[in-house]
């Protein structure tokens, strides 16, 4: 079994805009237009079973369009695992909520670089609340240099304030700043996830953070359409890990954040 547990993917006819405006942001290439079509089609090459998938709405009137079209996408592909799209800046957060509950959604998703929060700003200390007491894990966009955001520090702020809520911390916990991620959030209550860091990091340092963390607290994760499932598995595997660990990795620790409620 191997889950993907960090996609996105569009509607057909804004896939190839939004994947752009993606690559422009992180001036990256992207190895695919982010479709539900192309999702599967490049794990089912790799052998990848289920996918995490989500999208980001960098506006609060975007998070039912956004949700309702993932939940379409998800009665149609059962291999899809659903996180609602929710936005800081909603006028209803127990709205937004109900809707994910509604959708069937099996997680949330925030991205403060796009979305332009900080973390632990106190006015997102309710939307924690609910998902919270909800019990509701949130994957969470982590770490980028040119911005201050979605600094890895500010994310043990918001853990000790809700011991409760379930994070990943996408990218090693802080995009392209893993050693400051790592620094941060090692003794941290959270799970990380390894999308876009693989190909950008040498082996030895990603066994290193792998082992680090613990691979009881790391996800698989694509952060597809930028790369492909194939090569990342093979980034994955390179790595000498054990038999255990890869079973951790690439599907019992999605499983139990995902999928265990």
């Amino acid at each position: 079994m191997i889950i993907d547990a960090h996609a996105h993917i569009y509607p057909e006819k804004i896939a190839a805009k939004a994947t752009g405006a993606v690559g422009s942001f992180y001036d990256l290439p992207m190895r695919h237009t982010g479709s539900t079509a192309e999702l599967l089609a490049s794990g089912q090459k790799a052998g990848v079973d289920r996918y995490v998938v989500c999208s980001v709405a960098t506006a609060p009137e975007q998070v039912a369009i956004i949700d309702r079209f993932l939940a379409a996408e998800c009665r149609q592909h059962p291999e899809l695992i659903g996180l609602g799209s929710l936005h800081p800046a909603s006028p209803d957060f127990a709205a937004d909520i109900a809707l994910l509950k509604e959708c069937g959604f099996h997680g949330a998703k925030l991205h403060p670089d796009f979305q332009e929060f900080y973390i632990d700003d106190p006015a997102v200390f309710p939307l924690y609340d609910l998902l919270q007491s909800e019990g509701i894990p949130l994957l969470l966009h982590t770490g980028d240099p040119r911005k201050a955001f979605s600094r890895p520090e500010r994310l043990r702020t918001v853990l000790a304030a809700f011991p409760r809520l379930c994070v990943v911390a996408a990218h090693f916990g802080g995009w392209s700043v893993w050693e400051e991620a790592f620094a941060a959030l090692r003794s941290a209550r959270c799970y990380v996830d390894t999308c876009s860091s693989l190909q950008m990091m040498e082996p030895a340092q990603a066994l290193r953070l792998i082992r680090g963390y613990g691979a009881e607290r790391v996800l698989f994760g694509v952060d597809f359409p930028m790369w492909d499932h194939a090569d990342e598995l093979h980034a994955l595997e390179r790595l000498g890990l054990t038999e255990t660990e890869l079973d951790l990795l690439l599907h019992k620790n999605a499983a139990t954040v995902f999928l265990a409620g």
